[in-house]
């Protein structure tokens, strides 16, 4: 029997990605404004595209807990490729970032745990893709952000709650999001 869940893990319709598309509509936008106003053109591109990615694989996770591979793997492969070709001198960064990051989050999985899904090993390809060495900090927010939902389920639930499972991607996404527009909003350097 599998744990019991945070989330209604409900098959969608055939088809259906997102229940509520309209829904998600103020988020994607706010997303590709915030890249447009912030950045410069050539990572506005990016940043927008993978921003909006990440809005809509978080929103997936909490409805269905699941993160699509039809979406996350062409996206991370994407953005790879746009990045590779418009800043060409950072190759190696990208595509080692996008590679260990995987890796490191499929750690649990390796040694027969279940604590990460695979979707967000792959979730980590897109943001190792997007955010290259800044990935790091994304996946240490994403942990820092989860901490006090689980400590709730922990204070709610007892012992029961180590059987739960939380979907992970949005933190990911969030820690994602936090990583690629903070510095760029408060006037920090950036990478």
């Amino acid at each position: 029997m599998a744990p019991p869940s945070l989330i209604t893990a409900a098959p969608a319709p055939r088809g259906e990605l997102l229940r509520h598309p309209a829904a998600v509509a103020p988020s994607l936008v706010a997303v590709v404004a915030l890249a447009v106003a912030t950045l410069p053109a050539d990572k506005a591109v990016v940043a927008a595209f993978a921003g909006a990615v990440l809005v809509v694989l978080s929103v997936i996770d909490l409805e269905r807990g699941i993160i699509p591979n039809q979406i996350v793997l062409p996206a991370a492969g994407v953005v790879l490729l746009v990045q590779v070709a418009l800043f060409p001198g950072r190759a190696p960064e990208w595509i080692l970032a996008t590679i260990l990051a995987a890796l490191i989050l499929m750690i649990p999985q390796l040694v027969k745990r279940p604590w990460m899904g695979m979707g967000d090993v792959k979730l980590a390809l897109l943001l190792g893709a997007t955010l290259g060495w800044g990935v790091i900090g994304a996946v240490f927010l994403a942990f820092l952000c989860a901490f006090p939902v689980a400590l709730a389920l922990l204070v709610r639930h007892g012992t029961r709650a180590r059987k739960m499972t939380i979907p992970f991607g949005p933190f990911l996404s969030l820690g994602g999001l936090i990583v690629l527009f903070a510095p760029h909003i408060s006037g920090l350097p950036a990478s």
